[in-house]
């Protein structure tokens, strides 16, 4: 699907999902595809766009609103990243700006892109109002909350401090701001792919909007 996109200007696929969904995963198996088509790839994540720890819990560590609406720096993706690789742009780019684990920018290098370069880029809250224009194709990776805090809690538990820990963070902050951008943004309904990943074994693909 993503190979069949045309644009004069890099193509920009955003890969979307709740926390623990599989889209890190999806992203790294489909940049090498498309890198044997012959097509440069660029590969990057919401997580290089966080904002500093001190705005991201303002509203307190467990705050559900504070998650959906605080996490990263939208403004900052648009000019480092999709802004350069869209319509009308310098192809000049940086795949991050910040590095969520020290709390510190990070001066990533500026690179040129080639026109006919695809962004694989994943994250959470995607398609969301501030982003939502500036992809040229987007897939959603569909998981069950109950399951995604059940991956969580084994991938999370040594760096969060424990299984019970990342339990109650994903039901008070994480899964209730996925409800939020679920509420607002409809991603399922905006999506041009979704991935049913429930079982990662045997994901699904089928068509969005």
């Amino acid at each position: 699907m993503v190979l069949r996109v045309q644009r004069p200007h890099p193509v920009r696929v955003a890969i979307d999902g709740p926390d623990a969904a599989g889209k890190t995963i999806l992203a790294d198996e489909l940049a090498p595809l498309i890198e044997r088509s012959g097509r440069p790839v660029i590969r990057a994540s919401i997580d290089g766009f966080h904002r500093p720890r001190s705005q991201r819990f303002a509203r307190g560590p467990e705050s559900s609103q504070g998650y959906f609406h605080d996490s990263f720096d939208y403004p900052a993706l648009r000019a480092a990243l999709l802004d350069p690789l869209g319509p009308r742009g310098s192809l000049e780019f940086r795949r991050q700006i910040f590095d969520y684990r020290t709390d510190k920018p990070v001066a990533a290098p500026t690179e040129s892109a080639p026109a006919n370069a695809v962004l694989i880029f994943d994250g959470v809250f995607l398609l969301r109002r501030e982003l939502i224009d500036l992809w040229d194709f987007s897939i959603f990776v569909a998981v069950p909350f109950a399951e995604t805090q059940r991956r969580a809690v084994a991938r999370d538990a040594a760096l969060l401090g424990g299984e019970e820990e990342v339990g109650h963070r994903y039901a008070a902050r994480y899964v209730p701001g996925q409800q939020l951008y679920f509420g607002q943004a409809h991603p399922q309904d905006k999506a041009d792919a979704i991935v049913d990943n429930e079982d990662p074994d045997r994901p699904v693909l089928r068509a969005g909007a």
